[in-house]
């Protein structure tokens, strides 16, 4: 991916769902670009959009209308197969519920998108668990770890194949605030070395964390709404 392409580039996205004989706009001509390096919140109320957006933004869903591209690739001109290649090669994920597979050890649950695309991961995989504080941990299962342990698994397992852009749903929804600020700390770190992190929130403090807002109500962005950059 170019240095000077924006990591996204969204156009006029809309996303309908219908409801019986009613159409729901979840998005409405959404319009933003993101650049590499940045660190972004998407914020607005409970059904405002933000997860539908994510989603596309993610290539696990697509929009009625509107283009989208990332890393200069058109995402709507791609078939199945490139659309999983470019999220698997450029695309890391972080979910509320952390996500890892119960009997698999730290270390085995980080290498596992690894694996997928077929990469050597020994190296990489000691690397991540001890940027994340967690290398005493690799050997043990997810149920023998705290929340925060877990949600910092589930940061390196998206940091893995070494991704262009990492969008997180929800990072601290499940955290206590004391260890959702570690993870606020974590994200921060990581995006000064350089890492674009897109986050949806709910959290003011994560928000406030983010060099930039995108807030969303009732699938529309609003423009220069107060407090964001």
């Amino acid at each position: 991916m170019s240095n000077l392409e924006p990591v996204i580039a969204a156009r006029a996205l809309t996303k309908v769902y219908r409801r019986g004989p009613e159409q729901v706009h979840a998005l409405d001509g959404v319009s933003f670009e993101i650049a590499r390096g940045e660190f972004v919140a998407i914020t607005g109320a409970s059904g405002a959009g933000k997860t539908t957006l994510l989603n596309i933004l993610g290539c696990m869903d697509a929009p009625t209308s509107g283009t989208l591209r990332i890393g200069g690739k058109e995402v709507q001109s791609l078939g199945e197969g490139a659309r999983t290649l470019l999220r698997r090669q450029h695309i890391g994920f972080v979910f509320q519920h952390f996500g890892l597979m119960p009997t698999l050890t730290v270390a085995e649950n980080v290498a596992l998108p690894a694996l997928f695309a077929r990469r050597k991961v020994d190296t990489r995989v000691v690397e991540l668990l001890d940027r994340v504080k967690l290398l005493h941990r690799r050997t043990h299962r997810p149920h023998e770890l705290s929340g925060g342990e877990m949600q910092r698994v589930a940061i390196a397992r998206a940091l893995i194949n070494q991704p262009d852009l990492v969008l997180a749903d929800e990072p601290t929804g499940n955290l206590d605030t004391a260890t959702g600020q570690s993870i606020i700390d974590l994200f921060q770190k990581l995006n000064s070395d350089g890492l674009t992190i897109v986050t949806v929130t709910h959290n003011p403090t994560m928000a406030a964390a983010a060099k930039r807002q995108l807030v969303l109500s009732d699938g529309r962005l609003l423009k220069n709404p107060v407090g964001t950059g």
